[in-house]
C-alpha cells in the first residue's frame, strides 16, 4: 500500500489498526500504521513533544526497546468528523520493575487527506507506576492530595 493510499476512513477501521499494534509477544509493531500518519504528525503527551514521522517512528522504537513486554488495550473509542478519542490501558513491563497499568486517554486529529496529523496521550506515568511500588505507591498519593488537593 502507497502512503497516500493509507487513509481513516471510520472508527472500525482505526480500532483494527490500532489492535493489529501489539502482538501476542508483548512488543508492538507500529510498521503498518505508520503510513497513516501525516509527515509532519505532531505527538506530545506528558513526557516529550515530538514533531514530524521519523521523530514520531523514532519514539516507537525506543519505547519498544526500553520495555520487555507492551500491552495495550482499547476500553472505549469514539469517531466525529475529524477527531478520534480513545481511552485504553498500557500495560508496561520494563526491564527491571514489576508489571505497571498505565490508564490514558488519547485525541487524535484527521487532517483533510485522512492522515493522523496530531495524537496527544493524556495520562499519569508517574502515579500509575508508583502505585505499583509497595508503600511507596501510598505515600506518592498522600502527597499529591497534600499538595494538590
Amino acid at each position: 500500500m502507497r502512503n497516500d493510499e493509507a487513509i481513516i476512513e471510520n472508527l472500525q477501521q482505526f480500532i483494527a489498526l490500532w489492535s493489529k499494534t501489539y502482538d501476542t509477544e508483548g512488543k508492538p509493531d507500529w510498521s503498518h500504521i505508520l503510513p497513516y500518519y501525516d509527515e509532519d504528525i505532531l505527538f506530545q503527551d506528558s513526557v516529550q513533544e515530538v514533531h514530524g514521522l521519523e521523530a514520531f517512528q523514532e519514539m516507537t522504537e525506543r519505547l519498544t526497546a526500553r520495555s520487555s513486554e507492551l500491552e495495550m488495550k482499547i476500553v472505549s473509542a469514539a469517531m466525529a468528523n475529524n477527531t478520534i478519542l480513545m481511552d485504553w490501558e498500557m500495560t508496561i513491563l520494563f526491564r527491571k520493575t514489576r508489571r505497571s497499568v498505565i490508564y490514558g486517554a488519547s485525541r487524535l486529529t484527521l487532517n483533510e487527506k485522512g492522515k493522523i496529523c496530531a495524537q496527544r496521550d493524556y495520562y499519569d506515568l508517574w502515579g500509575d507506576i508508583f502505585d505499583n511500588i509497595p508503600g511507596f505507591g501510598k505515600l506518592y498519593r498522600k502527597f499529591m492530595r497534600k499538595v494538590f488537593g
